[in-house]
């Protein structure tokens, strides 16, 4: 049985690979991202990110790595809908996945709540849970530590208001977490070439999550017919 620590130690230095489909996307099916994670198992991924209990259960008969969990939830009047809620915590937490990643900026949650005022709640509720933050700036990844996540991810980087702009992969953001924070730092967001991982890796990441560019055919086709016209 993996406990937290083995979990984590099978991704150090390795990479997790985000297989994930909006419903508006071609690809939108617990069956083709259950395909989708077998492709990248066996391209070399040591984990998967996904999106959904549905996918995530069709994920697991098909690959044993570590998944980081998500469930996007759109609630109006907030912009939070990475694992916004303990409601979405819970019903990760029923399925079992073996890390949860959640929204850890300091935006207002669907609830009105802060990620200072919730995850201490579902930290209390969840001991033995493994926490990924997806935060987008430096300031966040410090209140997520203090607050007791057990990594840190620039997930969100690039993605909110105040980070709207920001140069994608953030190698500085990258650099300046992994020589001030104590707990892993996970780069997530913008990583579109074998090199750019490569760089993020000698900065001194302990793993990376790469989605878009690898399991993602109609935003890759987009970029290769925008660079033609």
């Amino acid at each position: 049985m993996n406990t937290n620590k083995t979990i984590l130690e099978m991704i150090k230095g390795k990479l997790v690979v985000s297989c994930q489909a909006l419903p508006e996307e071609p690809l939108h099916s617990p069956f083709i991202m259950g395909r989708m994670s077998y492709a990248a198992y066996l391209g070399g991924a040591s984990g998967i990110r996904a999106n959904s209990v549905a996918d995530i259960h069709e994920i697991k008969k098909h690959v044993d790595l570590p998944i980081i969990g998500i469930i996007k939830q759109v609630y109006d009047g907030s912009d939070v809908f990475i694992t916004p809620t303990m409601k979405e915590v819970d019903a990760l937490c029923q399925e079992g996945v073996d890390m949860i990643a959640m929204d850890a900026t300091d935006r207002i949650r669907p609830d009105g709540s802060t990620i200072s005022e919730l995850f201490p709640q579902i930290k209390k509720k969840y001991k033995n849970q493994l926490f990924m933050a997806d935060c987008s700036t430096y300031e966040e990844a410090v209140t997520a530590v203090e607050l007791g996540f057990d990594s840190v991810g620039t997930t969100l980087c690039g993605y909110t208001e105040a980070t709207k702009g920001k140069p994608l992969p953030n190698f500085e953001l990258a650099q300046k977490l992994v020589t001030t924070l104590s707990v892993p730092i996970i780069a997530e967001g913008g990583i579109s070439t074998p090199e750019e991982l490569k760089r993020l890796f000698d900065l001194g990441i302990y793993s990376a999550v790469v989605g878009s560019i690898i399991t993602r055919p109609m935003e890759i086709t987009k970029r290769f017919v925008k660079a033609i016209q």
